[in-house]
């Protein structure tokens, strides 16, 4: 049977459709409409049958059966017509409604997905967060669990507390350099450079500009070992051949003092011209020699090799006065120049430097032994 034709009944009529299916309100018009058509095309049809025949005795029982006629080809045509012309305008209506309820849905569902778009991404980003958090967990602990964990752990804080104390000072004079260090006393701070002050007999160096106010000692010897026990309590005189004078005397004057040391070692002074490298041409300098203060400007800024003690020495008419400290913080690789022209009292009544008595050095100072070159021999 073709799909559009309807099912025949044991009394050889075609059967309704059997199949159910839901009507919205809005299309039983168009049902009614339908069935009206089929119902009169039927009743046509039918209405042509004609009526069976009596038989000639009266008797109803007597066999009256005759050959059962086939029915006309253009009435069965004009049937199907009439059945597939109420399908067409049934499901006509019926779909036409469900189209319009499916575009009234699609244009209110694109409203809501417009509105709901930022949480909608929101929504994702916390999913793949809470999945990343959750996959870093689960490694984490797979890890802890592991029995090779704890070997490992412990390898890395070795190698830490190496690096710590290898490079301590590294971190401690950059961290003293960026806070400024210095225990100055507030009334030591000159505001009149030619003002005529009464200082103690305590050689000192004070410099305003980087807050540093420290002893020094002099007349020490220009070895490794003297100059770093000299700077455990402030500043050491670096006195070689040609650069041995004093405040107040003609010639170099040359004062080292650390820029960093190590945690390890002792004394105060560790970091005292962690900021030398701050002092420009025309900043001043004071030095306190024999109770009397001098006063010196920078004139001159240069970085140097270790080996460069010479520079240290040239021939000068006036009192000068040599910074030196270690560059860069944390390391002995260079050293800082800081060279400076004594300008109070009045150069002209300096005194001669006296007869060198000082050490020959083909290295000028530098920072204490790191915590390598203490565990396999120091290069100084």
């Amino acid at each position: 049977m073709k799909p559009d034709e309807p099912s025949i009944g044991q009394s050889g009529m075609p059967l309704l459709p059997q199949r159910s299916i839901s009507v919205s309100p809005e299309s039983r018009p168009n049902q009614e409409a339908a069935a009206n058509v089929i119902r009169g095309q039927i009743d046509n049809l039918l209405s042509d049958k004609k009526t069976p025949a009596q038989p000639a005795d009266g008797n109803p029982y007597h066999n009256t059966h005759s050959e059962h006629t086939e029915p006309d080809a253009d009435k069965w045509k004009d049937y199907h017509s009439a059945w597939q012309n109420y399908y067409q305008k049934y499901y006509e209506g019926y779909y036409s409604y469900h189209l319009k309820k499916s575009q009234q849905g699609h244009s209110s569902q694109s409203t809501n997905n417009h509105t709901d778009e930022k949480t909608t991404a929101d929504e994702n980003i916390f999913d793949l967060r809470q999945k990343l958090i959750g996959k870093v967990k689960e490694s984490a602990t797979k890890i802890r669990r592991s029995r090779n964990f704890i070997p490992i752990i412990s390898g890395v804080l070795v190698v830490l507390v190496f690096l710590f104390l290898q490079y301590n000072r590294v971190i401690f004079s950059n961290v003293v350099a960026y806070i400024s260090p210095g225990d100055i006393n507030p009334q030591n701070i000159i505001i009149d450079p030619n003002a005529s002050l009464a200082v103690s007999a305590e050689p000192r160096i004070i410099i305003p500009k980087i807050n540093v106010d420290v002893p020094v000692t002099y007349d020490i010897g220009s070895d490794y070992t003297s100059q770093m026990a000299a700077m455990t309590t402030g500043l050491a005189h670096f006195a070689v051949p040609g650069a041995n004078s004093h405040p107040g005397q003609i010639g170099n004057t040359v004062i080292a003092g650390h820029s960093s040391n190590d945690l390890l070692d002792t004394g105060k002074y560790k970091f005292i011209f962690a900021q030398l490298e701050k002092l420009q041409v025309g900043d001043t300098i004071y030095a306190n020699y024999n109770s009397i203060r001098y006063t010196y400007t920078v004139t001159k800024k240069e970085v140097v090799q270790p080996n460069d003690v010479d520079k240290l020495i040239y021939p000068t008419s006036i009192p000068v006065l040599t910074l030196l400290t270690c560059v860069p913080l944390g390391t002995a690789n260079n050293r800082l120049l800081v060279t400076a022209e004594q300008i109070i009292p009045d150069p002209a009544l300096s005194t001669a430097a006296p007869t060198s008595t000082a050490q020959e050095t083909t290295t000028i100072p530098g920072n204490s032994p790191t915590f390598w070159e203490r565990i396999f021999g120091s290069s100084n």
